[in-house]
């Protein structure tokens, strides 16, 4: 049986700043320049990101209704 890892992909992301500083993404730019509205973030929380050296943040966003994981 043949195993499929998870597609990853680098994008640009649109982020707005709340007054607090807190980071929420609002859209994502595709590599051809498509961009997706994300409905909504479920899910925001500390993540190790060992190839960006240390600490990053996994959102678990809604785009198009399909959830996916992120990592900022």
């Amino acid at each position: 049986m043949e195993s499929t890892k998870p597609l990853r992909v680098y994008v640009a992301v649109n982020v707005f700043f709340s007054d607090t500083g807190q980071m929420l993404p609002r859209s994502l730019v595709w590599e051809d320049g498509r961009e997706y509205e994300i409905d909504r973030v479920k899910d925001i929380r500390p993540s190790y990101a060992k190839k960006a050296g240390g600490q990053g943040d996994r959102y678990t966003i809604i785009v198009n209704g399909v959830r996916t994981p992120y990592f900022l």
